[in-house]
Order: C-alpha cells, then structure tokens, then sequence
C-alpha cells in the first residue's frame, strides 16, 4: 500500500506541473528549454516509478484469476489518478493529430459541415517557439561535454519540440463544426470539447474581446470563455445551461460561450442557417 499511495501521489504532483505547461503553450508564452526540459524530466520520472508498482498489481490481479484487461484496468485505476490519465491521453491525441495534419485531414469533419478553424492567433507564436526550441536545441547539443547528459538533454528537448507542434496540429485537425442541422461542436484541440445542439442555441453573434485567465475560464454568472491567442470572437447564448468537461475532468455548465472563429461572420452564418464555405486547415 505504501508504494501505491507513493505512486498517486507523484502522479498527482505532475499534474500541476504538466497543465501549466500545456496552457503556457496555448497561450503563447516562450519558455525556457530548461523549464520544457525539468517538466518533461519530472514526468519521465514519474512514469518509470508508475510502471514499476502497475507490473506489481496486474501480476497480483493476473495471480488472482482476471484476465489480462481487467487486470490492467484494475491495476491502472488503483494508481493513476483520472487527472493523470486524461493529460496523457491529451498528449496521445495531439500527437496522433501529427499524422492527419501531414495529411491535411481533418477529426470529427463530414460532407456539408462547415469546419471553422481558430488557430489564426497561435500561429506566428507557436512557430516562433518552435524556431527558438530548435536553436537551444542545436546550442545545447554543442556545449554540453558529458555523452550521457548531452544525451538525456536532447531526448527532452526533441520531445518539448515535438508537443509544441503536436498541440498546434491538433488544434489544425481538430476545428470548430457546424453541422447542417445547426449543431455546433466548439473545441480546443484535444483538450476541450463541447457539443451544442441545435435547440439549445438562443443566439450567436460576432463579439471580438480580449479577455484575461486561462485557456478555458468560467466567469461567477456563467459565461464560459475559451480563450485563444488572448481573445475571443464569437459570443454563443444559450436557452438552457450545458454541461462542460474542463481538460482534466472537472465539470461545470454554462449558458454563454465566447470562443474564437477565425472568420466568425461565416461560423455565424452558418448556425443562422444561410450558406458558408467551409475552411480548410492552414
């Protein structure tokens, strides 16, 4: 018991750690490779001790008769927590976006859905950390002396560059969608999805606003804002309030949502059921 409750508790204390680098990301701001590096290190940590007490529980599960998946499930749900398992499905997802984007494919989009996209903010600065990501990248690797360091500091900073682009070819792959019966699916890459159907939409207009917090804030009287870039352009009333699952599980509801359209005029057309042309990746 003492090494499961150890391993809970690591993973807990990643948790903080990992989602603020993963909102710093979306938002825009420049860290160190050091700090992308110590983060990553942390996690890499805290995995191996998880992998070591999980072996431990699914051979006692398997000792007691359950088969293999359920006594890898049972093994998991007794040490990760749900917050842990969420970011690391988050980071899956994003890098599987890598693929799709090379593609120019696109999730969740089908024939006569307007597919609006919202990565026009984040764009300049995602591949402007990637640029100086790459540059501490090459000047580490020429100063640092000791083989295994130079080594272990490389695999961290390749992987800070590879989440980097992952987050941003998800959020390209994954758009906002209007469907033709006007339904609206609003989503930050991986991280954040909401399904609004038709009937509860009350209206939707252009509203561009530059709000201050965190990628996805609930203001006191309900007004959820999921913020891109540090701004939001679209303003959706509710007739009823909705459900919303923040990216590491907790859940709130909301009766307005201000999010960002990169063309917001055609995302509005399109819930007020006139024509729109759908948007491709960029």
């Amino acid at each position: 018991m003492t090494r499961i409750r150890a391993a809970r508790i690591a993973a807990t204390a990643v948790v903080p750690a990992e989602l603020a680098l993963v909102v710093c990301l979306a938002a825009g701001v420049r860290l160190p490779g050091w700090a992308l590096a110590a983060t990553e290190a942390l996690l890499v940590g805290v995995l191996l001790l998880e992998a070591r007490v999980l072996h431990g529980l699914y051979a006692a599960e398997r000792a007691r008769g359950a088969d293999r998946r359920a006594a890898g499930r049972a093994a998991v749900r007794a040490v990760v927590p749900v917050q842990v398992r969420r970011l690391v499905l988050h980071e899956l997802r994003a890098v599987a976006s890598l693929g799709r984007w090379a593609v120019r494919g696109r999730h969740g989009v089908r024939a006569g859905d307007l597919a609006a996209a919202y990565t026009g903010p984040q764009t300049a600065m995602m591949y402007g950390m990637l640029f100086v990501s790459v540059i501490e990248t090459i000047g580490l690797a020429l100063l640092i002396p000791w083989p295994t360091v130079h080594r272990i500091v490389l695999l961290l900073d390749v992987y800070g560059i590879l989440l980097v682009l992952a987050l941003h070819a998800a959020c390209v792959t994954r758009p906002h969608v209007v469907r033709p019966d006007g339904s609206l699916r609003i989503r930050y890459g991986a991280l954040f999805d909401l399904a609004v159907p038709a009937d509860a939409v009350a209206s939707v207009r252009v509203d561009r606003r530059y709000p201050e917090g965190r990628l996805v804030t609930l203001s006191e009287d309900g007004v959820l804002d999921l913020i891109v870039g540090s701004q939001t352009s679209v303003t959706l009333e509710l007739n009823r309030p909705l459900p919303f699952t923040r990216p590491l599980g907790t859940t709130g509801e909301t009766r307005t949502v201000r999010f960002h359209a990169d063309d917001p005029r055609a995302l509005v057309t399109a819930l007020r059921g006139r024509p729109a042309t759908s948007q491709g990746p960029s």
